[in-house]
Parts: structure tokens; sequence; C-alpha cells
């Protein structure tokens, strides 16, 4: 990512971790995904060279790794890279994401941003008071956020794409996707697809939370594999 784009995605973010004001995080949130969006799609200029597909391990530690990891690989899908699931480590979990090196710099900011996000707003929820079962609450609560912050995030990506000047943005993305596919094929040519289920009142909750976060709605105008702690 440039390096004057850079610096205004890192302070937005930090402003939205920073803050307990609600509308203000949507707002921070909102711009800053915004300009990801829009650098994601810049940077698939057919005039620059081409690249192949790079991966990095992100590793999360627990409380809550499983949940963790989920928000970490939907955060890459969203943002056009292709996540895996690969088992625990050291108590935590581990994702393996595959993508253009673009991509793959912005899935990394901002999963590690909501991250943050996400954990204090967890720490922050009271579940209802006829509430007895409040570890499946806050599971809940928490795949209820990562749902919601997925879906809002596509549809930054999805305006983006729309607002493209280019018409072979379809095009050129399609071809890019299907690199990400062959180079996860080649690594791991047997995938096991599996969904999470909840269990507890909280996912409408956390659904609500993530959509308070925004990500887009909100009109505020490599090759080398790493291991992330």
């Amino acid at each position: 990512m440039r390096g004057r784009t850079l610096e205004r995605v890192r302070k937005l973010l930090a402003k939205a971790e920073r803050t307990d004001n609600e509308h203000e995080r949507a707002a921070f949130m909102a711009a800053a995904s915004a300009l990801m969006a829009k650098y994601g799609i810049d940077s698939l200029d057919p005039e620059r060279p081409r690249q192949a597909p790079g991966d990095r391990i992100v590793t999360v530690p627990g409380p809550w790794a499983r949940e963790k990891a989920r928000l970490v690989s939907l955060v890459a899908q969203a943002l056009r890279c292709r996540p895996l699931l690969i088992g625990r480590a050291d108590g935590g979990h581990r994702v393996h994401v595959f993508g253009l090196a673009a991509d793959l710099e912005r899935a990394e900011l901002l999963a590690t941003s909501l991250l943050l996000q996400m954990a204090s707003g967890l720490a922050r929820v009271r579940p209802p008071g006829e509430v007895t079962a409040v570890r499946a609450y806050r599971r809940s609560w928490l795949l209820g956020f990562t749902d919601e912050v997925y879906r809002l995030l596509r549809e930054a990506e999805n305006r983006a794409e729309a607002e493209a000047p280019s018409v072979g943005t379809a095009l050129v993305l399609a071809d890019r996707h299907a690199e990400v596919e062959r180079a996860v094929a080649a690594a791991y040519p047997r995938i096991r697809l599996s969904v999470p289920r909840t269990s507890g009142s909280g996912y409408g909750d956390g659904v609500a939370a993530g959509r308070r976060a925004d990500l887009g709605r909100t009109r505020v105008p490599g090759e080398s594999t790493r291991e992330l702690t």
C-alpha cells in the first residue's frame, strides 16, 4: 500500500480502536474501508507488473481462538483473499491466507484492527438477565459480529468495483481469483468445508454490534510465508 494511503488508513483504524463512541467508530471504519477498497481496485492496473499470488500464516491466540480465526478468515475472504483454517497451534488457531500482495496487506491491516474492536466490544457485553449460558451467549455474539462485518465489507468491495473506471475490472478480478485458487489447490489438494454452529442468544446482539462498525455504508468521504502472532 502506498505510504500516504497506508498512513491515513492506520490513523483511521487507530482512532476506531480507541473510541468508545459507536458513531465515531462507524465513521472511522467507513473511511478506512473505503480507502482500502479503492486501493484494492487501483492495484489491478494492468500497466503494473503482474505478481504471482503470495501467502501468509496468521496465528491467533486464545481465548476465543477459533472465533478470532473465523474473523480473520472472513475478513480475508471479503477482501478477495482465500483463507484456510489449518488447525490449532500453541494454544491458538492458524489461518493460511492466499492472495495478491495488495489484498493480503489490506486483509492484515483490517483484521488486526477488527480483532481489537471485537475484543473491546465483547468486554462491554452484558448478557440479558434471563441468560444463564453466558459462554454460549458470548460465542454467538462473536459469530454474529463477524458475520455482519463480513457482509458490510463485501458491500464496500462491491461498491468500489462498481465505481471502477475500467469496464474490464470484473474480468481482471475473475482472472486473478482463478490464479489464487490455483495456488491454494497446489498447496492443499483436498479441502474439507465446515460451518460453525451457534448456541445461545447472543448472535443478534453480535450482528447489531458488527453493524455499528458500519465499514462502508456510512458516507464518509510477499511471496514468502510470514508467521503473525
